[in-house]
């Protein structure tokens, strides 16, 4: 499944995705995103005061790969 998933969604994003394409990815508002990253449910790199969040870090929230 998990293959799946980055097949058909997550193959043509970057390695190190925005908030931007983390809300369009996960279906939420970019709010919601932000949340999500101060609480660290999912863990991110700041660049500043710019959020990346690595494909990887996004399947391991999701559950759908083995921390």
């Amino acid at each position: 499944m998990c293959t799946e998933i980055y097949q058909y969604v997550l193959k043509k994003l970057p390695d190190l995705l925005t908030v931007n394409d983390l809300s369009g990815v996960l279906g939420v508002s970019t709010k919601t995103c932000y949340q999500l990253l101060h609480e660290g449910k999912i863990k991110h790199i700041k660049i500043g005061r710019f959020f990346r969040i690595p494909k990887l870090n996004l399947l391991k929230y999701l559950g759908l790969m083995v921390a």
